[in-house]
């Protein structure tokens, strides 16, 4: 059962695997050598008396200076590696062990003694984390289809993960599309008792908001240069080729930057961009990044054919559906980046810790005018005043069809039911579905679910609340796409500005300064002012990795595949989309439209796994 499970996931681990079992309790490992490429340095790993026994997917960035603790206090090591000042952490402190850690990380470590299981995951959801009660066994893994593998749990659809998929794109909480299949949460660790099969998760961490600071501006800009600088530090540290992922925004830039300074000559750049017109392609600005900071810059172009050639490859790689259609290039910037390095740093995380998103500002736009309104414009719960906010709204600019959606219905309700509308994807395809599926749909969908995400008692402000939510809904399933298209291809991807030390640092920033006046990434903009290029500091129009989906579903190999995938036999069959609906938006879907792309991957993926295992 093992074998057939790390098989399954040979593409996180091409340089190694490993077995250990011990009396009804086995841990399986596929390794992909980043520190010490030795023996040593194979998984699964135990410490000196053989007690505990650990398999570990990620990277500890701050484990030379833990291991010089360990040392000082009598631990021997027998490996460089960064698995095992894991393994002598948790022999000292246990599960406080995790508090110690700064990293991406995934790991369980089996205690023979015990014969009980501690597992946990990184603060920020980078590296996945799943498992599964099945009957007289617990089952987990990196990927979903190692769990599938093991045979114990059939691939079946969860209407409750679908309904949540229908509306954000993601999924809440620790349910996954598949049902019994759930997945440890961000900052959240679980222990489990052989002799009972009790279950006991615990969150270890969240990004404390309530905890803001007076303190100046400038001392909150000293603040952050200091730890941007040490984040990259520490996450240069690698016993193989490092570059960056260079997308030309502020934040890969910044990334950039910083990295190739301390790295010095011979860094390497990668980016992604389409031939199909300047919105679809901001290679223009990641190819001046890289001038002016001196890289070896690299780039590659995404076709149509390709897009049909690896959606379903990519489908199975995700174990789930995607957040969005930047899989695809992001797929390919990863692929072509594994031909030079085998770690990337990027840019993950900054819209969500700096206030990057412009919807953010649009909801601001709507509480300052109340504020104005009814004479609270100064309150804390406004941040900024319709006044100060007026020279920011050229932001706005693009966005117009966001905006008719938001006033479209509704005004000044409660900021919970307000996010949702700038967040909710489903009401924009309610009519794609068979009648009465929208209805099902919304049923399963847990409205309290997600209000106790977003009013949470200890944000009092607006953009805390925004910021807080994306940190613990969005962003992981962004890093889901992340981890899955680098590992693979067998590349590390890390993430800088996710070092827990910045985001509790701008968690504690006070919201005045931080979206001061609805700029968005006020404070950040302040401290990589003199870092990058003037005209990338300067752009407010970066909008991710746009995809031209919509142009390419209108003719041409794109058009009949998604065709064929939405209007086939299987799909009629399954009776899940209204034919007619679907075939209008194939011509006239708007760019950036998400309506075909939710559809399509929610129809490959049950292709995939769904019908693949009723069949």
């Amino acid at each position: 059962m093992l074998a057939a499970m790390t098989k399954s996931i040979e593409h996180r681990g091409p340089d190694g695997e490993g077995v250990h079992i011990d009396r009804g309790a086995g841990l399986g490992h596929r390794r992909l050598s980043i520190i010490d490429l030795s023996d040593a340095g194979r998984q699964p790993m135990t410490n000196e008396d053989g007690r505990y026994w650990i398999t570990f997917n990620g990277e500890i960035y701050n484990y030379r200076e833990l291991r010089q603790e360990l040392v000082s206090r009598g631990h021997c090591f027998r490996s460089q590696t960064d698995t095992e000042v894991i393994l002598h952490l948790f022999e000292e402190s246990g599960a406080a062990c995790v508090d110690r850690l700064n990293g991406m990380f995934a790991f369980a470590i089996w205690d023979t003694k015990e014969r009980s299981l501690f597992a946990a995951r990184d603060r920020f959801g980078i590296k996945p984390f799943y498992f599964a009660l099945a009957g007289d066994a617990f089952i987990f893994g990196s990927e979903i289809k190692a769990i599938l593998a093991s045979g114990l749990i059939p691939a079946e659809a969860n209407p409750s993960g679908i309904a949540d998929y229908i509306t954000f794109q993601f999924t809440l909480g620790e349910k996954t599309l598949f049902r019994r299949v759930l997945r440890l949460k961000p900052g959240e660790c679980l222990t489990l008792a052989a002799a009972d099969l009790r279950l006991r998760t615990r969150q270890y961490w969240h990004a404390d908001f309530s905890a803001a600071v007076d303190r100046s501006e400038r001392a909150c800009e000293d603040a952050l240069r200091a730890l941007l600088d040490d984040a990259i530090r520490l996450q240069l540290r690698s016993d193989v080729p490092v570059g960056a992922h260079l997308s030309g925004g502020l934040d890969s830039t910044t990334v950039t930057a910083l990295a190739a300074g301390q790295h010095g000559a011979g860094f390497h750049t990668f980016s992604g961009g389409f031939a199909a017109g300047a919105k679809f392609d901001e290679t223009p600005y990641a190819r001046l990044a890289a001038g002016r900071i001196g890289t070896i810059h690299h780039e590659v172009f995404g076709t149509p054919e390709q897009f049909v050639e690896l959606m379903p490859r990519l489908t199975y790689l995700m174990d789930e559906p995607a957040a969005g259609p930047g899989l695809f290039p992001q797929f390919l910037v990863s692929r072509l980046a594994r031909e030079h390095v085998k770690v990337v740093l990027g840019g993950q995380g900054g819209d969500e810790v700096f206030g990057g998103y412009v919807r953010y500002l649009i909801a601001y736009f709507e509480a300052s005018l109340r504020g104005a309104m009814d004479g609270s414009g100064e309150d804390d719960r406004y941040v900024v005043t319709f006044e100060s906010i007026l020279p920011n709204l050229t932001q706005l600019r693009g966005y117009e069809p966001l905006m008719r959606h938001f006033w479209q219905d509704g005004l000044f309700e409660s900021p919970d039911r307000r996010y949702l509308r700038l967040i909710d994807r489903g009401a924009a395809t309610r009519e794609l579905f068979v009648p009465g599926l929208w209805d099902t749909a919304q049923e399963a969908f847990s409205y309290d679910e997600y209000r106790s995400l977003f009013d949470d008692p200890e944000c009092h402000s607006l953009i805390n609340k925004m910021t807080r939510f994306d940190l613990k809904t969005l962003l992981p399933a962004l890093l889901h796409v992340e981890d899955r298209t680098s590992m693979g291809v067998s590349l590390e991807s890390r993430v800088p500005l996710l070092d827990h030390r910045i985001v509790e640092l701008v968690a504690s920033m006070p919201p005045k300064i931080k979206f001061k006046g609805g700029r968005s990434k006020h404070i950040f903009r302040e401290v990589i002012a003199t870092i990058v290029p003037r005209e990338i500091a300067g752009r407010t129009d970066k909008m991710g990795f746009p995809v031209p989906l919509s142009e390419w579903c209108r003719s041409g190999v794109v058009r009949e595949f998604v065709h064929d995938v939405l209007l086939g036999a299987r799909a009629r069959t399954r009776g899940l989309f209204d034919a007619a609906a679907v075939e209008r938006l194939l011509s006239s879907e708007p760019d950036y439209g998400r309506g075909l792309w939710g559809l399509l991957s929610l129809e490959l993926w049950m292709q995939t796994f769904i019908d693949r295992a009723a069949a």
